[in-house]
């Protein structure tokens, strides 16, 4: 299995689940556009690993809510390495509201970036792969696009839209070589800490409530652990591989078998 000089566009690549698909792309020898928005010190890290590794990698910035920002980024990729074989459309809004905190702002912030970016990210790299006869399109949704939680309830729509944009789409690009595939990963840990773990002494009782937590937790997992930013990746190298090409319109469920139980 060999992505070896394909060349992979990662949004959200500064931090989590996207810096770690774009470090793995490129120790498999994918060229990698490592995007980020607001600030540039998560996207210089990976971009610092991967060329650690011995990886070819570049920093793009834009506002994935933004169609001018997305084109401009998809153009840039293009013109520095000769094109687009991979989009891995995983730069996301997670506000962890309740229902009704919800306003018309926050709302359409997330359908913005989530849902509308999804789609015009698709839009943009298109062409280039079109001119190739295949292309890779990989959506990142989540587990909340299929089982209804308290979690927050906009956050859980958008990623049930991506799960739907991701079938639509691979039945119109099919004709081109192009497949859309989505992967719906559960819990993974990208080394965030809460404010109650970051504090730098805990009284007994406060120990004993953060060990409960964290068995709960594993309690939901058969496997027994929550997953890594290195588990989307190693799914994401298939995925974006020559062998993954009859494979289109599906979701993949991530997560340690948590939805089993």
């Amino acid at each position: 299995m060999s992505i070896a000089g394909k060349i992979a566009l990662v949004t959200g690549a500064g931090t989590g689940i996207g810096q770690g698909v774009a470090v793995e792309l490129a120790r498999r020898g994918a060229k990698v556009a490592v995007h980020y928005n607001r600030s540039d010190a998560g996207a210089r890290n990976t971009l610092s690993r991967i060329e650690s590794i011995g990886g070819e990698g570049c920093l793009v910035q834009a506002d994935v809510a933004r169609k001018e920002d997305i084109d401009r980024m998809a153009e840039a990729v293009a013109d520095r390495f000769g094109g687009i074989d991979v989009l891995v459309n995983n730069a996301a809004l997670q506000l962890n509201y309740d229902f009704f905190e919800h306003d018309e702002d926050s709302f359409d912030r997330m359908m913005n970036i989530n849902l509308k970016g999804y789609l015009q990210c698709i839009q943009a790299v298109v062409p280039y792969m079109k001119t190739k006869r295949s292309g890779r399109i990989i959506v990142i949704s989540s587990v909340h696009s299929k089982r209804p939680t308290d979690f927050d309830a906009v956050y859980a729509m958008t990623k049930g839209g991506i799960r739907m944009l991701a079938r639509e789409s691979a039945i119109e690009l099919a004709k081109y070589g192009i497949t859309v595939n989505a992967i719906e990963p559960g819990a993974v840990d990208v080394g965030k800490q809460s404010v109650r773990e970051s504090k730098p002494i805990l009284s007994e009782e406060e120990r004993e409530r953060q060990k409960h937590a964290r068995s709960s937790i594993l309690d939901k997992f058969p496997l027994g652990r929550v997953g890594k930013p290195l588990d989307v990746a190693n799914l994401v190298a298939f995925i974006a591989s020559d062998e993954s090409e009859f494979m289109t319109g599906s979701s993949i469920r991530l997560d340690g078998g948590s939805m089993l139980l």
